[in-house]
């Protein structure tokens, strides 16, 4: 078959709130200026709907929100409450203790609580009223090149079988060919990871650290939730050295978002996010705020923590990273909804200066670095430019490491410490137990406060096509099977929130091997970003596979 080939003058890459605001705020300047012809712009999601796979915790700063549509009230932005309560709380196994001060960086009064599926979903009928044109079920597979410079994306061919051929139903992917193309897929994009490789974008920069973000919606009794009480807890299950913690928001109509972050740094290679949050969930305190109540949604996603230094380079010829994609996020507030808004909105200035004047080039685009550098964001993220790293000390020197952080304008303990990717920190199992290597973990779930990994990934909607080629790639089985088993006891099994990796025994009897349910995979990239080999690379599948987030 041929391949189809469309041109537009402006193509967004993921619809998530950083390409959503920049094609609203893109979409105002040519219709406010006048200029003729009006550009074109297009923006492609791989979900099936614009909102499928759009999760965060979510608490909002509306800073950019208000810069971007400042009657977003009266617009019906949908918030499920506005904060009126902050509790931060250590737990121990039995016991809480809240400190009489709450830390400033995780102070949220007047902020508002949102679910970001709805939210996307409402921003996106803006952006289509704006006569943007708005394409779920198109995943961008490789960028397009003319010479060095990026004019466009190759969107997933559909109709192709597990063994790679194609079924009678194959559609080649879409060329679509841009001027400028922004990158807005979220943590870890496979276009991103192109982009940067080819042209160093990284190059003196950090290597990125994440975290994974595990959440469930719960449903509880009427006239449980009162407020927009928001709580953070740092502590149990997590040992000393293991970064992370849980969040608890009341959502509106008695719903409860609750979920758990780990550092995709940590030590232990049989730790499991996943199950450390389903023991969160056992805590007496947490216990009661569940009482009574059923789950109802469930999704992860990974977070860019690496902060400030992290940032890679975030423009090249025809192309620019925005949100996410560029590690825009405050790790310190656990914060990236309004830097993404914030970042496609300048995105979207340099872009209409660059169609202003027909001129396309790297120098022309590099305005958008410099407006970023320019703005409030530049000013948070230096801030709190060393705050993740002090958590490879544990959590007491992290804690210590952010306090000073507030008095020594972000500086803390140091400056720029040495960073590694967070995957080098897991040890092999000889060297985490001393040789003294337990038997697995297995947790036993209860289905009524604790689910497994299954149970939870049912009630994430998840669908892809069974029959096409897995979108997880692997660059050597046998290491997977022979040498991973050894030295760190095959730790995919434990870091995939979604049971996509499980080992089975061989037909003969000789062993066991790596099995991929690819099926079930919700999309959260943990496995591309904390593999200790490196030899796993996430790509998009077929258009509309994945989770149908609705409340997340």
């Amino acid at each position: 078959m041929d391949r189809e080939s469309i041109e537009v003058d402006v193509l967004f890459v993921g619809a998530g709130p950083a390409s959503l605001a920049g094609a609203l705020h893109l979409s105002n300047l040519i219709v406010r200026s006048g200029l003729k012809p009006a550009p074109t712009i297009a923006v492609i999601e791989k979900g099936r709907e614009i909102h499928s796979h759009a999760i965060s915790g979510a608490v909002l700063d509306p800073i950019a929100l208000r810069e971007l549509i400042p009657d977003f009230i009266e617009k019906g932005v949908p918030l499920e409450n506005t904060v009126t309560e902050d509790h931060f709380v250590f737990l121990t196994r039995n016991w809480k203790f809240e400190p009489p001060a709450m830390p400033p960086p995780l102070r949220n009064y007047g902020y508002y609580i949102i679910s970001l599926s709805k939210f996307v979903k409402w921003l996106a009928e803006l952006v289509e009223k704006n006569g943007v044109d708005l394409f779920p079920g198109f995943p961008g597979a490789e960028l397009l090149y003319e010479g060095d410079r990026v004019v466009g994306v190759r969107t997933r061919d559909q109709g192709i079988d597990k063994n790679g051929n194609r079924k009678p139903n194959y559609q080649p992917g879409i060329d679509i060919k841009a001027k400028v193309t922004l990158l807005g897929e979220g943590p870890r994009g496979t276009l991103t990871n192109q982009l940067i490789q080819k042209y160093h974008l990284n190059e003196g920069k950090d290597p990125d650290v994440y975290s994974l973000g595990i959440k469930e919606i719960w449903e509880l009794p009427k006239g449980s939730l009162k407020g927009g009480r928001v709580i953070h807890t740092m502590g149990f299950p997590l040992q000393n050295e293991t970064f992370g913690g849980g969040f608890i928001y009341n959502m509106a109509n008695d719903l409860l978002d609750i979920g758990f972050v780990v550092g995709l740094d940590y030590k232990d290679p049989y730790l499991d996010p996943h199950n450390e949050f389903q023991r969160f969930k056992t805590h007496p305190f947490i216990q009661s705020l569940l009482k009574g109540g059923k789950m109802v949604e469930y999704g992860a996603k990974t977070i860019p923590e690496g902060g400030y230094y992290s940032v890679p380079k975030l423009y090249t010829k025809g192309c620019l990273l925005i949100g996410d994609s560029a590690s825009l996020l405050n790790p310190m507030r656990l914060k990236g909804i309004h830097m993404g808004i914030k970042s496609g909105m300048l995105a979207a200035e340099a872009v209409y200066e660059a169609l202003s004047k027909n001129d396309y080039s790297e120098k022309s685009l590099s305005q958008y670095e410099q407006l970023v550098q320019e703005s409030w964001i530049h000013e948070e993220l230096y801030r709190v430019r060393n705050f993740h790293q002090g958590f490879r000390y544990g959590l007491w020197g992290g804690f210590f490491n952010a306090g000073l952080m507030m008095i020594t304008r972000g500086r803390g303990l140091w400056e720029r410490p040495t960073a590694q990717p967070g995957h080098l920190e897991m040890k092999r199992l000889k060297d985490y137990y001393d040789s003294k290597i337990p038997e697995d973990r297995e947790m036993v779930f209860d289905d009524e406060l604790t689910f497994s990994k299954v149970r939870d990934v049912f009630s994430s909607e998840t669908m892809h096509e069974e029959n096409q080629p897995s979108h997880l790639r692997i660059a050597d089985f046998d290491i997977c099977n022979n040498r991973c088993t050894v030295e760190y006891g095959n730790p995919c099994r434990h870091f995939c929130p979604a049971n996509v990796y499980e080992m089975v025994e061989n037909e003969d009897g000789s062993g066991k091997h790596l099995q991929i349910n690819a099926s079930n995979c919700i999309h959260c990239k943990t496995c591309d970003i904390m593999d200790p080999y490196g030899i796993i690379t996430w790509v998009p599948p077929e258009g509309g596979g994945g989770p149908g987030y609705k409340k997340l």
